[in-house]
């Protein structure tokens, strides 16, 4: 169903089987999680983009970046001191500086994180919460895949192992960090 309440819309489908990565069963075998969670977003950024109905996320992405700087919105509390920055002029000099390098060429879950995807017996079952999915780039899932890994695990061992799975050969660090200067601002 497609409904319609003033400003807000709401796509209701049927429930998707299974449990999210937040599952206690999950969690208990963090080597098998990184490399679930890592095969899982290189399964969806290999998704054509053609047809997406929110081609310019990375647009609106910066944008918001820029007007939450600029209004002083800017909080790094929830960021290991690995993503951090020391204060906003840093974040906002880095990401003003390197914005050009991020790419609007990849289908983006947008909130990549442990509850959003579930499993069905460690078998990839659905994503949840695709508010800010669209056309981006691949970078800011993967700052959101690496950085749940630390928040629900309580620690970056398994950061590296997340990637691998991914695939190195498409993770820049760099570009990470560039996506940490634009999360801090919200």
């Amino acid at each position: 169903a497609y409904i319609t309440e003033g400003d807000r819309d709401w796509f209701l489908t049927r429930a998707v089987p299974g449990e999210a990565c937040t599952h206690a069963g999950y969690l208990a075998d963090p080597n098998r999680l990184a490399d679930l969670l890592g095969q899982t977003l290189r399964a969806l950024h290999e998704l054509p983009t053609k047809g997406c109905p929110a081609p310019d996320y990375l647009e609106r992405y910066l944008t918001l970046a820029e007007t939450n700087y600029r209004t002083g919105n800017y909080d790094k509390s929830q960021f290991p001191d690995g993503f951090g920055y020391t204060c906003a002029e840093e974040a906002w000099r880095v990401l003003s500086e390197g914005k050009h390098l991020l790419k609007a060429d990849t289908l983006i879950h947008g909130d990549y994180c442990l509850p959003n995807v579930l499993l069905d017996g460690w078998r990839f079952s659905g994503f949840i919460d695709l508010g800010n999915s669209g056309v981006a780039d691949r970078h800011i899932d993967l700052f959101w895949g690496a950085w749940t890994l630390g928040f629900n695990l309580h620690t970056d061992m398994y950061r590296g192992r997340f990637f691998d799975a991914y695939g190195r050969d498409r993770v820049d660090e760099d570009l990470i960090r560039l996506v940490a200067a634009a999360e801090v601002f919200g």
